[in-house]
């Protein structure tokens, strides 16, 4: 059985930082793609990063060169570091997995197919 647990979200202020944690169950991490997504109310859900389980990833425009992904292969946790945070990063974040197919890194909501129960950021001005 799949799970998918994040945490580390939080309170902080703008330029602060935070690390989110995934911790994953139930499949072979190392064959898995995984991806983090974001969603604030009233609009959908968005891509932020996909990992390739041949460690290749994939980050939006809106977080590149302020998020990095990396991971504890031992013990299965996922994470992502977000500095630089800003009012807008502010939603609650998903992880989700699916087995890898192919070259490319998956960023998509619909091509995932188990979801963590999320964790809120906030970020104030």
């Amino acid at each position: 059985q799949v799970q998918l647990v994040e945490s580390g979200g939080g309170s902080v202020q703008a330029g602060g930082s935070l690390r989110l944690s995934c911790a994953a169950s139930g499949f072979i991490f190392s064959s898995y793609c995984m991806g983090w997504f974001r969603q604030a109310p009233g609009k959908e859900r968005e891509g932020v990063a996909g990992i390739h389980s041949d460690g290749r990833t994939s980050f939006s425009d809106s977080v590149k060169g302020r998020f990095t992904n990396s991971e504890d292969s031992a013990k299965n946790i996922l994470y992502l570091k977000m500095n630089n945070l800003k009012p807008e990063d502010s939603a609650m974040y998903y992880c989700a997995a699916r087995p890898c197919f192919g070259w490319s890194i998956p960023l998509l909501p619909g091509q995932y197919n188990y979801w963590g129960q999320g964790t809120q950021v906030t970020v104030s001005s």
